[in-house]
């Protein structure tokens, strides 16, 4: 029995890695597409948004598959029970970059003018959020404390960013008023990789729950022996 739940639990960690690759280039091409407004790259980023949800599916099927016929205690059932947590919030990952994508597709905008961009820290917010995820997935390939709680405090830098946004447009809309539905309809991008990296920060409280059976939800993530 224990052979066989090692066996099925490698092959339920190498779907969750598939399923992370996946929407990691949802992601990075999502964000890539609103920088450019490219048309072309957004409509592929909706098109593959199916093989997510299906992945989706399948990992769901397959976790309560294995807590059906092997009942596993222990690491192994809080891995399983991790691993489910953890193929929620990317599958909702994968949505937010089906979503930043709608937003290209609609937009009437040759281009998105540099200085906005800039203003917003658009394009270092979309890499903060690329990081984290990335940082999030060593953490759990490398079985990483250190890596899985260092991604609550890049969550501040997004969260930062998406603060000041506000304020921003709404200065550009005074001097710019012709451009204030792309402003306005930016504002949902913008919520979309804000909400991206608390999704992030949920993943890597699953990670730390699987490693040190530490439920961190709830708590505000400002433990000092997790954040130091």
């Amino acid at each position: 029995m224990v052979k066989f739940i090692e066996s099925e639990l490698v092959l339920l960690k190498k779907e969750i890695d598939e399923m992370w690759t996946l929407v990691y280039n949802q992601l990075d091409r999502a964000g890539e597409s609103v920088l450019t407004l490219d048309k072309e790259l957004a409509q592929q980023v909706i098109v593959r948004e199916r093989r997510v949800n299906a992945f989706e599916l399948k990992i769901d099927s397959d976790v309560e598959d294995i807590i059906a016929l092997y009942s596993p205690v222990a690491i192994d059932l809080r891995f399983a029970l991790a691993m489910l947590k953890i193929n929620t919030n990317l599958e909702r990952l994968g949505d937010f970059a089906e979503g930043i994508a709608r937003f290209v597709l609609k937009c009437s905008e040759p281009a998105l003018d540099d200085e906005l961009v800039k203003a917003l820290r658009l394009e270092e917010m979309q890499a903060e959020v690329l990081s984290m995820l990335e940082l999030a997935k060593r953490a759990l390939n490398e079985e990483s404390l250190e890596l899985a709680t260092s991604v609550f405090a890049k969550d501040n830098l997004v969260d930062e960013i998406n603060a000041d946004s506000s304020k921003v447009l709404a200065n550009y809309i005074k001097e710019h008023p012709e451009s204030a539905h792309t402003c306005l309809e930016l504002t949902g991008v913008i919520r979309k990789l804000e909400r991206s990296g608390d999704h992030i920060t949920n993943i890597a409280e699953e990670i730390v729950f699987f490693f040190d059976a530490k439920v961190l939800k709830h708590s505000g993530k400002t433990d000092e022996s997790y954040l130091k």
